[in-house]
């Protein structure tokens, strides 16, 4: 995920609310500069920085972090053979792995989702350069902020409260999937809704961030009647090599063609378009049939790729025929591209809170009253299922 520098002020704390923090890097380079950024921010402290996987899960209990940042490349104990034993110790920790930007860290991290972490950050190849490390930066402090608040919520929660997302296995079905629906909370339930777009749908659209790549296996292992006869576009919030990897796991999942998009070509019914990192996806009108357009602007909602570009763009091709479903994540991109939708006769469906990893785009879209339904990860595929084949309701 690409965002652009912002100035987002951090909420005041006491050292008692404070975030605890561990951080895992056999660099000692880079496990200062991660404890110098957490340690300049007012809600947040760390509270061990080590070496080594074998010392995090040595050392665990008696640190008792909210947030574990851990490197996958270490001796001893790397970051993927620690994560199962971290989370075997304790259930609730919020861990994000941190690596360097190639295709084999990248296929590691997608693992280390299937097996309970919490999200991912690529590392730049070069502290020394100062954008990037900004950029780092911020988006190392804003996963920590956004995944410990959640945690922190929880663990004020009563006992019945619903659990985070599940870990997914990319060769079946999540098995929350079968389970009951989770009650949506009191102040959700009063959210302003609009009815369905008597219009019949002719694509889908989905946009999603932290907490996406398991909502999106999910959600695309159960909509084959869905892709089978119209496109599927989707905008990730990720950078570049991870969306060549996501979009392997799409079509694994799908048992459909999923591909990173390629400028220039025909959107065809049956095909997963995916944008591809670090490039915004939009769609225009090529004669009759519609076309993939790649723009390489500036970040649009500090992301790239973003959502609202891909939304808003769809308008001119499809019209009033877009069913457009907004996932987990950071933000609020999707919530403008959304409102135009919804004002050329589309519809909009957000996940639900109890079921995002982070409700910030879904909750901003909820809360601009654009939704026609606010439904928990595994209700949205049997809706689309039957909003496209020919339910308005």
């Amino acid at each position: 995920m690409s965002i652009a520098l912002t100035t987002a002020s951090a909420p005041t704390s006491t050292r008692q609310d404070k975030l605890r923090v561990m951080v895992v890097d056999d660099s000692v380079v880079i496990r200062g500069m991660i404890s110098r950024w957490i340690g300049a921010e007012p809600d947040m402290e760390v509270v061990a920085s080590l070496r080594t996987g074998l010392d995090a899960v040595n050392q665990l209990e008696r640190i008792n972090p909210d947030v574990a940042v851990l490197d996958i490349e270490m001796p001893e104990l790397d970051g993927i053979s620690a994560l199962p034993k971290l989370l075997a110790k304790k259930r609730d920790l919020i861990i994000i792995m941190a690596s360097t930007l190639t295709r084999r860290n990248a296929e590691i991290s997608f693992k280390a989702l299937s097996l309970g972490a919490s999200d991912y950050i690529p590392k730049p190849e070069s502290t020394r350069e100062a954008s990037a490390a900004e950029t780092f930066r911020h988006d190392l402090i804003q996963k920590i902020r956004h995944l410990g608040a959640k945690i922190r919520r929880s663990s004020h929660a009563p006992a019945h409260a619903s659990p985070t997302l599940a870990p997914v296995h990319h060769d079946k079905p999540r098995e929350a999937a079968a389970r009951p629906p989770l009650a949506a909370p009191a102040a959700q339930s009063q959210l302003a809704r609009r009815p369905f777009s008597m219009l019949a749908p002719r694509v889908l659209l989905i946009g999603s961030s932290t907490g996406g790549p398991q909502a999106l296996m999910s959600l695309v292992t159960e909509i084959g009647p869905v892709i089978d006869r119209f496109p599927v576009l989707i905008t990730q919030h990720m950078p570049p090599t991870f969306t060549t990897i996501l979009a392997e796991h799409l079509a694994r999942s799908s048992r459909r063609p999923a591909h990173e998009a390629v400028d220039g070509e025909t959107v065809k019914a049956g095909r997963i378009y995916l944008a591809p990192g670090g490039r915004h996806m939009k769609v225009v009108r090529h004669g009759a049939e519609a076309a993939i357009a790649l723009d390489d602007g500036p970040p649009v909602n500090f992301c790239k790729p973003a959502v609202d570009p891909l939304f808003t763009s769809a308008i001119d091709v499809w019209q009033g025929g877009i069913m457009s479903v907004i996932l987990t994540g950071m933000g609020s991109d999707g919530m403008r591209g959304g409102k135009d939708i919804v004002a050329a006769g589309g519809s909009v469906i957000a996940q639900d809170e109890a079921t995002s990893v982070v409700w910030g785009m879904p909750g901003a879209a909820a809360n601009a009253g654009i939704c026609a339904a606010i439904l928990p990860l595994n209700q949205i595929a049997p809706k689309l299922v039957r909003l496209f084949s020919g339910d308005r309701s």
